[in-house]
């Protein structure tokens, strides 16, 4: 007999603004046992050192995370000149020291060389996997893995400030781009060395950053809810979004009823549209536009089902 599942099944993305010198697991953890959710997955680990937009995914969301970790991201970091570390952060050890000998000419130009399509070697000390193992891990062992350089594009990148050895910049980028590989190669091209000392992540996606809650405000409205004799969902759930907003890039299609039963029995169906073959699209139920899964135009033109959403409730011990 299969283990019987622990917890609430809710289903929806919490924005939690994450704190500092915690891991990302460590932050869905508390944030799954908060809201007593049977499952929980995050949407691509920030730094211990980084702050900011963390999208928590609870229950049925996790189906649709990947579509999270593939898309654009904004950080607003600062930079100690005049310092390199193993890590490219502040939580390395310095490997080197350089006097910072530059002019806002020669900044502004190096600056420019990460806009737009660029190729960037993953830093040692990122979760990339290797073998099946992080490269980190290889990493603290003294271990250098050859990495091969991945293409991303840098939308935007703003100078914000710069002062003494302190520089400020914003960043818009594609999935997948390392700012503390771009604080690293920044510092060399500049010759003096940098790292980063702090990290804030603004946005992912298109998600609002007023609709981001911290672990303080989560533990306060818990309390608030013991206190009152009611239970913690009551107040909780309301700050979920729509499990759907993970892919709300997506164009949708509406589906009756009865169509809908076959596609959420696994099978591919017909409906109006005049999408392209290959194009993925995210499929609603009735007059009610119930979200029920996403699905990829087949060659055929049917609406074939990728990922559906399971509305049976799970056992609790």
């Amino acid at each position: 007999m299969g283990r019987r599942r622990r917890g609430r099944a809710i289903n929806g993305v919490l924005l939690l603004d994450k704190p500092q010198d915690i891991s990302s697991n460590d932050a869905l953890q508390k944030v799954r046992r908060i809201f007593n959710a049977c499952k929980a997955g995050h949407t691509g680990a920030l730094d211990p050192l980084a702050t900011g937009m963390l999208p928590i995914c609870l229950g049925e969301a996790t189906k649709f995370s990947q579509f999270l970790l593939d898309s654009d991201k904004r950080y607003r970091v600062i930079a100690r000149l005049g310092q390199r570390t193993d890590t490219s952060d502040s939580h390395g050890q310095i490997i080197s020291e350089r006097e910072v000998v530059i002019t806002q000419a020669q900044l502004d130009a190096a600056l420019e060389t990460f806009r737009g399509d660029t190729l960037q070697v993953p830093s040692m000390y990122s979760a990339l996997k290797h073998q099946g193992k992080p490269l980190y891990e290889y990493a603290r062992q003294g271990i250098e893995v050859e990495r091969e350089a991945r293409p991303i594009t840098v939308y935007e990148l703003q100078f914000i400030r710069w002062e003494g050895n302190e520089l400020e910049l914003e960043i818009h980028c594609s999935k997948g781009t390392y700012i503390r590989t771009i604080t690293d190669d920044l510092g060399e091209l500049l010759g003096c060395g940098a790292h980063v000392i702090y990290l804030r992540r603004l946005q992912v996606a298109n998600y609002p950053n007023q609709r981001m809650v911290t672990l303080e405000q989560l533990y306060e409205l818990k309390q608030q809810a013991e206190d009152q004799e009611i239970e913690a969902g009551t107040l909780l759930d309301p700050l979920l979004l729509p499990m759907d907003t993970a892919v709300a890039h997506f164009p949708v299609i509406h589906l009756p009823s009865v169509v809908a039963s076959y596609f959420k029995q696994g099978q591919p169906v017909r409906s109006g549209h005049n999408l392209a073959s290959g194009e993925w699209v995210r499929v609603t139920e009735s007059d009610e536009n119930k979200f029920i899964g996403i699905a990829v135009i087949d060659d055929d033109g049917q609406v074939a089902p990728r990922r559906l959403v399971v509305e049976t409730e799970p056992e609790i011990e």
